[in-house]
Protein backbone atom coordinates (compact mmCIF):
# COMPACT_ATOMS: atom_id res chain seq x y z
CA UNK A 1 0.00 0.00 0.00
CA UNK A 2 1.43 3.37 -0.70
CA UNK A 3 1.24 6.09 2.11
CA UNK A 4 1.16 9.47 2.36
CA UNK A 5 4.39 11.28 4.18
CA UNK A 6 3.41 11.73 8.14
CA UNK A 7 1.39 14.31 9.04
CA UNK A 8 2.77 14.63 12.32
CA UNK A 9 3.65 12.52 14.86
CA UNK A 10 0.19 11.44 16.07
CA UNK A 11 -0.39 10.12 12.56
CA UNK A 12 2.38 9.18 11.01
CA UNK A 13 1.86 7.30 7.47
CA UNK A 14 -2.10 7.54 7.13
CA UNK A 15 -3.41 9.68 3.74
CA UNK A 16 -4.50 12.70 4.59
CA UNK A 17 -7.93 11.54 3.46
CA UNK A 18 -8.17 9.00 6.17
CA UNK A 19 -6.78 11.53 8.74
CA UNK A 20 -9.54 14.22 7.72
CA UNK A 21 -11.97 11.58 8.14
CA UNK A 22 -10.87 10.57 11.57
CA UNK A 23 -10.49 14.24 13.01
CA UNK A 24 -13.84 14.93 11.36
CA UNK A 25 -16.23 12.21 12.68
CA UNK A 26 -18.91 13.82 14.82
CA UNK A 27 -19.38 13.50 18.15
CA UNK A 28 -22.04 11.32 17.86
CA UNK A 29 -20.14 8.81 15.87
CA UNK A 30 -16.88 6.50 16.80
CA UNK A 31 -14.10 6.74 14.46
CA UNK A 32 -11.38 4.16 14.27
CA UNK A 33 -9.16 3.55 12.03
CA UNK A 34 -7.77 -0.42 11.30
CA UNK A 35 -4.83 -1.00 8.52
CA UNK A 36 -5.14 1.88 6.69
CA UNK A 37 -8.89 2.36 6.63
CA UNK A 38 -11.38 4.72 8.23
CA UNK A 39 -14.61 3.11 10.42
CA UNK A 40 -17.14 4.98 11.64
CA UNK A 41 -19.89 3.97 13.46
CA UNK A 42 -22.41 5.16 15.79
CA UNK A 43 -21.76 5.98 19.34
CA UNK A 44 -22.66 2.42 21.70
CA UNK A 45 -26.31 2.67 22.93
CA UNK A 46 -27.00 3.20 26.52
CA UNK A 47 -27.24 -0.60 27.28
CA UNK A 48 -23.92 -1.42 25.79
CA UNK A 49 -22.13 1.90 27.86
CA UNK A 50 -24.44 0.27 30.86
CA UNK A 51 -22.60 -3.12 30.51
CA UNK A 52 -19.25 -1.87 30.03
CA UNK A 53 -19.30 0.88 32.94
CA UNK A 54 -20.56 -1.78 35.62
CA UNK A 55 -17.84 -4.39 34.66
CA UNK A 56 -14.94 -1.43 34.75
CA UNK A 57 -16.47 -0.83 38.30
CA UNK A 58 -16.34 -4.21 39.39
CA UNK A 59 -13.04 -4.58 38.25
CA UNK A 60 -12.05 -1.20 40.23
CA UNK A 61 -10.34 -3.08 42.98
CA UNK A 62 -7.83 -4.54 40.58
CA UNK A 63 -6.93 -0.71 40.31
CA UNK A 64 -7.30 1.03 43.16
CA UNK A 65 -8.36 -0.55 45.82
CA UNK A 66 -5.53 -1.41 48.37
CA UNK A 67 -6.68 -4.10 50.01
CA UNK A 68 -7.74 -6.28 46.77
CA UNK A 69 -5.55 -7.83 44.14
CA UNK A 70 -4.04 -5.05 42.38
CA UNK A 71 -1.25 -4.12 40.11
CA UNK A 72 -3.54 -2.71 37.38
CA UNK A 73 -4.96 0.48 35.32
CA UNK A 74 -8.22 0.59 33.45
CA UNK A 75 -9.76 3.05 31.68
CA UNK A 76 -12.30 3.01 29.33
CA UNK A 77 -12.34 4.36 25.32
CA UNK A 78 -8.29 4.65 25.75
CA UNK A 79 -7.22 5.97 22.45
CA UNK A 80 -4.67 3.09 21.25
CA UNK A 81 -2.21 4.13 18.27
CA UNK A 82 -0.84 0.78 17.30
CA UNK A 83 1.81 -0.15 14.86
CA UNK A 84 3.54 1.75 11.97
CA UNK A 85 0.31 3.21 10.01
CA UNK A 86 -0.61 3.43 13.30
CA UNK A 87 -4.14 1.58 13.54
CA UNK A 88 -6.34 3.75 15.87
CA UNK A 89 -8.23 2.22 18.03
CA UNK A 90 -10.54 2.73 21.10
CA UNK A 91 -11.69 -0.40 22.30
CA UNK A 92 -14.66 0.11 25.21
CA UNK A 93 -12.09 -1.41 27.85
CA UNK A 94 -8.93 -1.94 28.50
CA UNK A 95 -6.02 -2.79 31.18
CA UNK A 96 -2.53 -2.47 31.54
CA UNK A 97 -0.18 -4.13 34.29
CA UNK A 98 1.19 -1.11 36.44
CA UNK A 99 4.51 -1.95 35.29
CA UNK A 100 3.84 -1.17 31.49
CA UNK A 101 1.65 1.21 31.91
CA UNK A 102 3.72 4.91 30.15
CA UNK A 103 5.23 6.37 33.33
CA UNK A 104 4.28 10.15 32.38
CA UNK A 105 0.82 8.34 31.12
CA UNK A 106 -1.12 10.96 33.60
CA UNK A 107 0.49 13.57 32.62
CA UNK A 108 -1.19 17.23 32.30
CA UNK A 109 1.10 17.48 28.73
CA UNK A 110 0.88 13.27 27.75
CA UNK A 111 -0.95 12.99 24.13
CA UNK A 112 -4.53 11.99 24.14
CA UNK A 113 -3.25 8.88 22.58
CA UNK A 114 -1.56 5.84 24.18
CA UNK A 115 0.91 4.08 21.65
CA UNK A 116 1.56 0.97 24.39
CA UNK A 117 -0.23 -1.99 23.67
CA UNK A 118 -2.76 -2.92 27.11
CA UNK A 119 -2.47 -6.36 28.56
CA UNK A 120 -6.47 -7.32 28.37
CA UNK A 121 -8.98 -5.56 26.15
CA UNK A 122 -12.84 -5.76 26.63
CA UNK A 123 -15.43 -5.21 23.67
CA UNK A 124 -19.08 -4.67 24.35
CA UNK A 125 -20.21 -6.42 21.04
CA UNK A 126 -23.52 -4.93 19.29
CA UNK A 127 -24.92 -5.56 15.58
CA UNK A 128 -22.75 -2.43 14.18
CA UNK A 129 -19.50 -3.43 15.67
CA UNK A 130 -19.43 -7.00 15.93
CA UNK A 131 -17.59 -8.01 12.69
CA UNK A 132 -14.68 -5.66 13.14
CA UNK A 133 -14.53 -6.39 17.03
CA UNK A 134 -14.02 -10.05 15.88
CA UNK A 135 -12.12 -9.70 12.39
CA UNK A 136 -9.69 -7.07 11.93
CA UNK A 137 -9.65 -5.62 15.83
CA UNK A 138 -8.44 -9.42 17.31
CA UNK A 139 -5.86 -9.06 14.36
CA UNK A 140 -4.84 -5.91 15.75
CA UNK A 141 -4.53 -6.97 19.54
CA UNK A 142 -2.60 -10.79 18.46
CA UNK A 143 -0.21 -8.63 15.94
CA UNK A 144 0.27 -6.31 19.58
CA UNK A 145 0.40 -9.63 21.77
CA UNK A 146 -2.23 -8.26 24.17
CA UNK A 147 -2.69 -11.61 26.71
CA UNK A 148 -6.60 -11.53 27.15
CA UNK A 149 -9.28 -10.07 24.86
CA UNK A 150 -12.98 -10.36 26.39
CA UNK A 151 -16.34 -10.17 24.06
CA UNK A 152 -19.20 -9.29 26.06
CA UNK A 153 -22.87 -9.46 24.42
CA UNK A 154 -25.81 -7.64 26.36
CA UNK A 155 -28.23 -9.29 24.05
CA UNK A 156 -26.99 -12.86 24.16
CA UNK A 157 -26.06 -12.17 28.02
CA UNK A 158 -22.82 -13.59 27.24
CA UNK A 159 -18.78 -13.42 28.27
CA UNK A 160 -16.42 -14.59 25.85
CA UNK A 161 -12.79 -14.83 27.15
CA UNK A 162 -9.93 -15.47 24.92
CA UNK A 163 -6.07 -16.21 25.82
CA UNK A 164 -2.81 -15.19 23.54
CA UNK A 165 -0.84 -18.43 22.98
CA UNK A 166 2.26 -19.72 20.87
CA UNK A 167 1.91 -22.38 18.72
CA UNK A 168 4.25 -24.67 16.50
CA UNK A 169 2.85 -24.71 12.62
CA UNK A 170 4.73 -26.04 9.63
CA UNK A 171 5.35 -22.17 8.78
CA UNK A 172 6.99 -21.48 12.08
CA UNK A 173 5.36 -20.06 15.42
CA UNK A 174 3.22 -17.68 15.48
CA UNK A 175 0.59 -16.39 18.20
CA UNK A 176 -3.63 -17.33 18.07
CA UNK A 177 -6.15 -16.48 20.64
CA UNK A 178 -7.72 -19.73 21.74
CA UNK A 179 -11.40 -19.10 23.75
CA UNK A 180 -10.52 -19.88 27.46
CA UNK A 181 -14.43 -20.17 27.97
CA UNK A 182 -17.87 -18.80 27.17
CA UNK A 183 -19.59 -17.83 30.51
CA UNK A 184 -23.33 -17.21 29.74
CA UNK A 185 -26.67 -16.01 31.55
CA UNK A 186 -26.82 -15.21 35.28
CA UNK A 187 -23.19 -16.93 36.29
CA UNK A 188 -20.64 -16.10 39.24
CA UNK A 189 -17.10 -16.61 36.78
CA UNK A 190 -13.48 -16.56 37.62
CA UNK A 191 -12.40 -14.81 34.26
CA UNK A 192 -8.77 -14.33 33.19
CA UNK A 193 -6.84 -12.39 34.00
CA UNK A 194 -9.27 -11.16 36.88
CA UNK A 195 -10.32 -14.62 38.27
CA UNK A 196 -9.09 -13.23 42.12
CA UNK A 197 -12.30 -11.42 42.00
CA UNK A 198 -15.57 -13.54 41.37
CA UNK A 199 -17.54 -11.73 38.70
CA UNK A 200 -21.49 -12.00 38.33
CA UNK A 201 -22.41 -11.76 35.24
CA UNK A 202 -26.13 -10.94 36.14
CA UNK A 203 -25.01 -7.69 37.37
CA UNK A 204 -23.86 -6.80 34.25
CA UNK A 205 -27.31 -7.30 32.03
CA UNK A 206 -29.51 -5.89 34.35
CA UNK A 207 -31.95 -3.23 33.15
Amino acid sequence: MTVAPALGPRFPNLRPEVVEGYLGAPETMTAQVVDGELSVMPRPRPRHQRGAGRLLRHLGPFDDDPGAPGGWVLLPEPELHLGHLPDIVAPDLAGWRRERFPADGFNDDAPAFLAVAADWVCEVLSASTEALDRGRKMRVWRRERIGHVWLLSPELRTLEVYALTTQETPAGVRDRYTLVDTYEGDARVLAEPFEALELDLAALWAL
